[in-house]
């Protein structure tokens, strides 16, 4: 077949650089497609993208490997292996000092710095530093004055025994530009990318379900168009040194002061208020309409929407959720 002639012109079973053995060291990040692998080889220097129909033979490449064994890690390579050695040595196992290092789903910042001091990897204070001042030339389309919202959570494979925060930091970013900026940048319609993270931060500590995420975000959006307060508590916790201190929230949902109490002020919270996950990112791109203004859970976590103030008072009276 024509496309088998193509495919060898690659030479995928050549060595890239015979008899070059320096030692690369190449992350891959975890959910690494074969799409994305040429970009990681080329930024390596290890595909020859200056190759006649280079995307093309890259196409052709993956119809015959499979790629779906990629491993999330650092792994050694050298120009002296050929595509296909290559591949092999990314599904392998990941250099020995790599550790799984689990960033939570609705994580703040100051969570993630606080779960890698108790990890003994840094210092207090020395990745949220790195996150409220972000370097600039990330894979994001405009300079956020701060990371939060942007750090995907993942299961990061890392170096424990010399840990770098930076590092953690740039793949955190590039995951969430790999896994949702880059398929759904182009859709945001009228609200900006900054309001579509900040809505999914607010929708992942808001609704525990995948399947009510949308519907959630179609109340929370409907409020914000009609001027209505949105109401959502998990907002007022944000600052909260523990994010499970009652006697400080209750003072919070007092104070008109604070920028984050959105049972007393109006529009979106001014941050993030966590590190979203893809399915509340993906809710808040497709929020579904509905009659409902109103909704509570119930203590076992279950979701009660209501269409006015009246069915919303009985709902909280029948779970007693108050």
């Amino acid at each position: 077949m024509w496309w088998l002639t193509l495919l060898a012109c690659m030479q995928a079973d050549e060595p890239i650089e015979p008899n070059n053995t320096d030692a690369i060291v190449m992350e891959v990040p975890s959910g690494t497609t074969g799409h994305r692998l040429k970009g990681l080889l080329e930024e390596h220097d290890l595909f020859p993208s200056d190759l006649p129909l280079a995307d093309v033979q890259w196409k052709l490449f993956l119809r015959e490997t499979d790629t779906r064994c990629l491993k999330a890690g650092r792994f050694e390579v050298n120009r002296g292996l050929s595509l296909n050695e290559l591949v092999n040595t990314l599904c392998g196992v990941p250099l020995s000092d790599d550790v799984p290092f689990t960033v939570v789903e609705g994580w703040r910042i100051r969570d993630i710095d606080a779960a890698l001091v108790q990890k003994g990897w840094i210092k207090p204070g020395e990745y949220a530093t790195l996150a409220y001042s972000p370097p600039e030339g990330l894979p994001l389309p405009h300079q956020p004055s701060s990371l939060e919202g942007y750090l995907f959570p993942e299961t990061y494979q890392v170096n424990a025994e010399g840990f770098d925060p930076m590092d953690l930091l740039t793949r955190q970013v590039q995951t969430f530009h790999d896994r949702f900026y880059s398929t759904q940048g182009e859709n945001l319609g009228a609200n900006s990318l900054e309001e579509v993270v900040i809505m999914a931060s607010l929708l992942e500590r808001e609704e525990p379900s995948d399947l009510h995420r949308p519907m959630v975000a179609g109340i929370l959006f409907k409020r914000l168009t009609n001027n209505w307060a949105l109401g959502v508590d998990a907002t007022s916790r944000y600052t909260l040194t523990d994010w499970n201190d009652r006697r400080a929230f209750l003072k919070k949902l007092r104070d008109p002061d604070d920028p984050y109490n959105t049972r007393l002020n109006k529009g979106l919270p001014p941050t993030p208020i966590g590190n979203p996950s893809l399915s509340a990112l993906n809710a808040a791109m497709n929020p579904t309409s509905s009659p409902f203004w109103y909704y509570l859970h119930d203590h076992d976590g279950n979701l009660h929407p209501s269409r006015n103030a009246s069915e919303h008072e009985s709902l909280r009276a029948t779970h007693n959720v108050y």
